[in-house]
Formats: C-alpha cells, sequence, structure tokens
C-alpha cells in the first residue's frame, strides 16, 4: 500500500497549523514518517510541497524546518484576504450555481439560529464553510485553492475571537448571499469587503511556546488507498 503525499502533506500542514509542530521545528523524513505510520517517500513530496505553501523552509546543511513568518508576513495575509474575498464574492455572483446557493442559504440559516442561542464555538466552523463554499461558488479553482490557503495560513498565525455580536455577523453573511443570488457582483463585492474589513480586530497573532513539539493526534486518512 502507497500513501499519496496529499494526504500525508495535509496531516502534516494540520499538525502545523493547530500548533503541534511549532515554528521553527525540524523536520526529518524518519522523523515524520514514523510519526504519521508513511514511507519517508511521500514525507519527501509533502514536504516539497509545504515549502511551496510557505509553512516549511529548507536550511543549508540543517534541513527542513516549520517556517517562522514575521509580523508583517502575518499582516499581509489579512491585506491579501481583504482583496481576494470580494473578489470571488463577486465572481459568485455571476458564476454560482442553484446547489452552491441551497448550501450557502443553509449555512446562514443554521448560523442565525446558533447564534440566537448562544452557541458560539459552533460558529467557527460554519463560518469556514460559509467562506469556503463562496469560493468554490467563484467558479474558478485556481481564486478557490487561493483562498484555502490563505484560511490555513490565517488559522496558523492567528487566533480568531468570536464577535461580540455574532447574529449582525450572520446578517452580514446573509446579505452577502442575498447579492450573489440576486448576480449583483458589485454589491457582493463591497458586502464582503465591509465584513473582511469588521472581522481584522478579531484577529490576534499567536505567540507559540518555542522548543515543545506536542503529540500528535493526526492519522493519516488511508480510506481512499488502494493496494
Amino acid at each position: 500500500m502507497r500513501i499519496p503525499a496529499q494526504s500525508v502533506c495535509t496531516a502534516i500542514r494540520d499538525d502545523i497549523v493547530s500548533g503541534v509542530l511549532e515554528p521553527g521545528s525540524r523536520l526529518t523524513e524518519e522523523q515524520l514518517a514514523g510519526r504519521y505510520g508513511v514511507s519517508r517517500v511521500p514525507v519527501r513530496e509533502a514536504l516539497r510541497t509545504l515549502e511551496s505553501e510557505g509553512f516549511v523552509v529548507s536550511r543549508r546543511h540543517a534541513g527542513a524546518h516549520v517556517a517562522e513568518p514575521t509580523e508583517q508576513e502575518a499582516a499581509d495575509l489579512l491585506d491579501v484576504r481583504a482583496l481576494l474575498e470580494p473578489l470571488g464574492a463577486a465572481r459568485a455572483a455571476q458564476r454560482r450555481t442553484e446547489a452552491h446557493l441551497k448550501v450557502l442559504r443553509g449555512l446562514v440559516r443554521l448560523g442565525q439560529e446558533r447564534a440566537r442561542r448562544g452557541q458560539g464555538e459552533d460558529l467557527r466552523p460554519l463560518g469556514g464553510w460559509f467562506h469556503e463554499t463562496l469560493a468554490q461558488a467563484s467558479g474558478s479553482p485556481a481564486l478557490a485553492a487561493l483562498l484555502t490557503q490563505l484560511r490555513h495560513k490565517i488559522a496558523w498565525m492567528y487566533v480568531v475571537e468570536q464577535p461580540e455580536r455574532p447574529a449582525e455577523a450572520w446578517a452580514e453573511h446573509g446579505a452577502i448571499v442575498d447579492a450573489v443570488a440576486r448576480g449583483d457582483a458589485e454589491r457582493a463585492r463591497a458586502l464582503t469587503a465591509m465584513h473582511a474589513e469588521h472581522s481584522l480586530p478579531l484577529h490576534r497573532l499567536k505567540r507559540p511556546a518555542r522548543g515543545r513539539v506536542r503529540v500528535s493526534q493526526h492519522v493519516v486518512n488511508t480510506a481512499s488507498v488502494r493496494n
């Protein structure tokens, strides 16, 4: 059985984003192969992919390490997101399908209901699914991939607090979906830009404790692997 490098890449990325593998930690093929129960070949491929994404850096005579982004690099990510998410919403207004609209409206209903009930922790994954679906509705795989990578990196570098008035945040989501449904690209763009601006004060840079690597609970998904 050969474990795909994509599955190994996802496992390593998830452990970097969650802080199991901390910034500056050394990454050896042998160590990672043992951690995830795979051979060194998919680990090697995964590290190359993660280096191209900016999660891993290779140092001369020192091997691969988890990247150590600066505060400026972290701030740049939010600026880039503020440009790309409105573009994605505008494209979604022009290219969305009825299936996309159904999912988006369903997520907004769930979000509004849980916001009314004060189920704040349940809102975080819903918000992620909302923005993931909105990106997919853009009809641009390249743009959707960029936005997914941005979300991973922002989750890696920032703690995102819940808004004081989550119902208002979900009302903004609902307004974005209404504009997308009407095909109003400029309004969808403007509402998404405003929503991104409102979320900026909720982002707090993570301050990881150096020199410690926590035990990973991540298991590589082999369900789709064939002999």
